[in-house]
């Protein structure tokens, strides 16, 4: 549970629809799509069946449109084109070579005597496991829909390479999450604030993912209870207190619409975890999920337990408690949420979690974005041990961040995200080497997943698809592993002014990164040159837009890279051109690299390629 799920945000959530707004993406239905109609029309949209693709497996592509001159379809890896070949109607497919866990950049472009003209573009993803780049989304209701419902929602995931979607408040109980039992579950039951939930929904959903190669995970706090658990089997012994006396139990109080309390429970006790491992067992019999996201309410103080003893760390019982999840359901995947860094130690100790996973509530200044990612990577266990797949062993795992935009400007009531808030955020994030957990039915503006109140503009829309693209094709590059180094940029054009992170208003701030390929290195340009704020979830919905600057003359020197020769230089931005990779004429002093930078908006990632 986000930390504020269930606290005031009801106010304003409540005097809202719960029905959500999805984002619908039906190539064959343009004008009943936002993304390709009305204000957020994309004259060239492409799309694929699946948000990511076994090696060796083909992958369908649609096209909204022919173009009206002749089009070359182009296949690239980083900049190095794997295959070009004309567009011949729009519907087409491609196997993509071999390699496993590895992006690549399709484009539709023409050309004439002005050179080419990117049309559009789309990112494929060939990964045998979604743990290595994992990209999460999310759903939030779940009354009665229909297989078209369904698929619009899920299309919109798919064309954002979404390859985890969290099922967000779907169950009975936190204590006993399946509605009926195994032999007879219920067909419709209601959550904690009475909304109607269907199985038939639910297991839509997931079967709707698992189509689209999308995996499915349940929420669930690790220690919550309602007010009628002892009813159902939950034993005394399992609560926590607030009191030496043991008079008052440790409770997320909550008032109307709840039906209940949620009752905090002791995880470190056996009894509790053998308990509620049963009742997810009994899911799982069910549902078809593929694995139980495990969320908690962040630091609380020091409880009691049943015994009177004073504890102070119960975030020591998460280690055991995801093991144990692990061991009971071996083939089902885990993730959980270290509130704002909260527990986040135990959580990777226990070596089991897909990625992981932070709230982050830490306010202000970027660098808390940047912070929550490099810390908790830094954590025990942090590269993966994998004895049913070898290929993944020794590669990092990731960091995903639930980071809600323009928090306080969405209680104020129903409005429109601050399109440059959303993607500066977005570029830290994915610079940084980070993951952004924001889209479902509609993008979240706070830890209650159902408020709906901000929309988001047409350009958003756009430019959030552009991104998505973006770190798919380039997810070797930007998440690939390797150390972050320092990069020095240099410049004579008075328009821009670097300095090394962290940012400083009315300036370009630098990250490196070296990869283990020892050949390569990256420095992204992240620009606050006309920034309003550095707050980093832009808060109030005021950030400033950030003017694109064109043709700049820049020098960098990235600290630690090899002392060969440069063989190229390449960019790319997903704020221009589609976010393809356009290679620059560059000369090498040493360490210094000398080349003209062809566009920064928000974010532009350089690519250094060595002998």
């Amino acid at each position: 549970m986000k930390r504020l799920t269930y606290m005031a945000v009801w106010g304003a959530a409540l005097g809202m629809s719960l029905v959500a707004v999805a984002c619908h993406i039906d190539v064959d239905h343009p004008k009943n799509n936002p993304i390709t109609y009305g204000e957020s029309y994309m004259e060239t949209y492409l799309a694929t069946d699946k948000a990511a693709y076994n090696p060796g497996e083909e992958v369908h592509f649609t096209l909204n449109k022919m173009p009206q001159s002749a089009a070359t379809v182009r296949y690239k890896q980083g900049n190095t084109v794997i295959k070009e070949e004309p567009l011949t109607g729009t519907e087409w497919t491609w196997t993509p070579p071999e390699d496993d866990f590895t992006g690549y950049m399709v484009d539709l472009y023409t050309t004439d005597d002005g050179g080419q003209t990117v049309l559009g573009s789309i990112g494929v993803d060939v990964s045998s496991d979604p743990k290595v780049f994992p990209r999460n989304g999310f759903l939030s209701e779940y009354g009665k829909k229909s297989q078209s419902e369904i698929d619009q929602v899920m299309d919109n995931l798919c064309r954002h390479h979404i390859t985890y979607v969290q099922f967000q408040d779907w169950h009975y109980k936190h204590h006993m999450p399946l509605a009926g039992t195994p032999a007879a579950p219920m067909d419709v039951w209601t959550d904690i604030i009475s909304r109607d939930c269907y199985r038939s929904t639910v297991d839509g959903y997931i079967q709707a993912g698992h189509e689209r190669n999308m995996r499915s995970l349940f929420y669930n706090l690790a220690y919550g209870a309602l007010n009628d658990a002892a009813a159902d089997g939950v034993s005394e012994d399992w609560y926590t207190w607030t009191d030496p006396d043991l008079v008052n139990k440790d409770a997320h109080q909550l008032g109307s619409p709840f039906k209940s309390w949620i009752y905090v429970m002791n995880v470190k006790k056996q009894g509790w975890i053998d308990y509620l491992g049963q009742r997810t067992s009994d899911v799982y019999k069910v549902f078809d999920f593929d694995g139980y996201q495990v969320d908690q309410l962040g630091a609380r103080g020091g409880i009691y337990d049943a015994q009177g003893n004073y504890d102070d760390n119960q975030q020591a019982g998460y280690t055991h408690f995801l093991q144990e999840m692990k061991r009971l359901e071996p083939e089902k995947r885990l993730v959980m949420n270290a509130v704002d860094g909260f527990g986040d130690v135990e959580i990777a100790n226990a070596g089991v979690v897909d990625f992981y996973y932070t709230e982050v509530w830490s306010k202000g200044s970027f660098t808390a974005i940047s912070d929550k990612i490099t810390d908790y990577s830094r954590q025990a266990n942090r590269q993966f041990e994998d004895e049913d797949n070898p290929a993944i062993n020794g590669r990092d795992r990731q960091v995903m961040l639930a980071a809600y935009m323009n928090y306080d400007y969405g209680k104020i009531g129903k409005g429109e995200f601050n399109t440059p808030g959303v993607l500066m955020a977005n570029a830290a994030i994915h610079a940084w080497g980070g993951a952004h957990l924001e889209l479902g039915e509609h993008m979240l503006n706070n830890e209650y997943f159902p408020n709906s109140n901000l929309r988001m503009r047409g350009e958003l829309e756009i430019a959030t698809i552009i991104y998505y693209d973006f770190i798919t094709a380039y997810q070797n590059f930007l998440r690939g592993g390797g150390d972050f180094t320092g990069v020095t940029a240099t410049t004579d054009d008075e328009r821009l002014a670097f300095n090394q992170w962290p940012p400083v208003q009315g300036q370009v701030a630098t990250v490196g990164r070296l990869l283990p390929d020892g050949k390569t290195a990256v420095a992204h340009l992240l620009n606050y040159t006309d920034a309003t704020t550095l707050d980093w979830c832009d808060s109030n919905a005021d950030q400033t837009e950030q003017q694109r600057v064109t043709d700049v003359p820049v020098t960098i020197a990235i600290d630690g890279t090899p002392t060969s020769a440069v063989k190229a230089v390449w960019c790319a931005t997903p704020d221009a051109d589609y976010g393809v990779a356009q290679a620059v004429d560059f000369t090498q002093d040493g360490n210094n690299i000398s080349f003209t930078l062809p566009s920064l908006k928000y974010w532009t990632m350089v690519v250094v390629e060595y002998e």
